[in-house]
């Protein structure tokens, strides 16, 4: 991609997402996500009417004095989009790949974070963290992230779940709202991934593409795995293929659905050719009646 067509690309995506942004979209943004967390700012003495399970019985006996914990509502919150854009990333059976819709994606919660005045902050790896841009707010800081995701050439092929979470702790000083974006086609991160989910509001956003969910009854066809180059025969005009072939995808999404429920996760399915803003806006009212 050249320069110019890198900046045709940013701006394309710029003026999409922000049409997207509407008030309805950033207003069940902030009813999904703020006020559900509390800070600490200060132990006072207690008063009279204070919440006694926020006494903090250390100090008290320190001082010989009761005194309490007082929190205060998180009015601003830290997003991390931690992406993978790996060689699998870029198969597309129609007009777009499952990387082109990840940037989508984050230009949407982007420019949401930012309109609700949230710091944002980008983790892009492979098998190995490429790119790590930490929280900022503005505009300009969005449409750096936009570009680098649009820009990106991957130095590593494969895929590294793993690789991504380890890198949250060098970004992230304290909770934030994790929105970790892949096609997970990946094994042993799932540890991890549960260790990340309680210690930050994670959000799994999975990528498919229609043709990873069903295979088409064409004949003979050579598959390729983009990440590892191996080749095999199928014979999709065989029944039974079609369907060990749909029964296996099934059964992935399905392991993955369970360890996200187990470990407190949400889970996003989008299927490449899905309006990724109309299933964010279902996830968000969800999740609000949730809470």
């Amino acid at each position: 991609m050249t320069t110019a067509e890198l900046a045709r690309a940013v701006r394309f995506l710029e003026i999409s997402t922000r049409k997207a942004v509407t008030a309805t979209f950033a207003g069940r943004y902030r009813s999904a996500f703020k006020g559900r967390g509390m800070e600490f700012e200060e132990v006072r003495e207690y008063q009279s009417g204070d919440d006694v399970r926020s006494i903090d019985w250390n100090v008290s006996a320190r001082t010989g004095r009761l005194h309490t914990k007082r929190y205060v509502e998180e009015r601003e919150l830290t997003i991390l989009l931690l992406v993978d854009l790996s060689a699998s990333g870029g198969f597309g059976s129609g007009t777009r790949s499952k990387n082109e819709v990840a940037a989508e994606i984050c230009a949407l919660l982007a420019f949401t974070a930012i309109r609700s005045n949230d710091r944002v902050g980008l983790v892009i790896f492979t098998d190995r963290v490429e790119k790590l841009i930490a929280p900022r707010k503005g505009s300009r800081h969005v449409l750096r992230l936009i570009r680098d995701i649009l820009a990106f050439q991957p130095g590593g092929a494969r895929t590294s779940i793993r690789a991504g979470l380890e890198a949250l702790s060098a970004v992230l000083k304290r909770r934030a709202v994790v929105f970790l974006v892949s096609d997970f086609q990946d094994r042993g991160y799932e540890a991890l991934l549960s260790t990340a989910g309680r210690r930050h509001d994670l959000i799994a956003v999975l990528l498919a593409d229609p043709r990873e969910q069903r295979l088409p009854d064409v004949g003979l066809i050579e598959l390729e795995d983009a990440e590892t180059g191996k080749r095999v025969l199928v014979d999709s005009g065989s029944a039974e293929v079609r369907r060990a072939y749909q029964l296996a995808g099934e059964e992935a999404r399905a392991a993955l659905s369970r360890l996200c429920s187990g470990a407190g996760i949400d889970l996003i399915p989008i299927t490449v050719g899905e309006e990724p803003a109309r299933v964010l806006v279902r996830f968000f009212l969800a999740r609000e009646r949730r809470l």
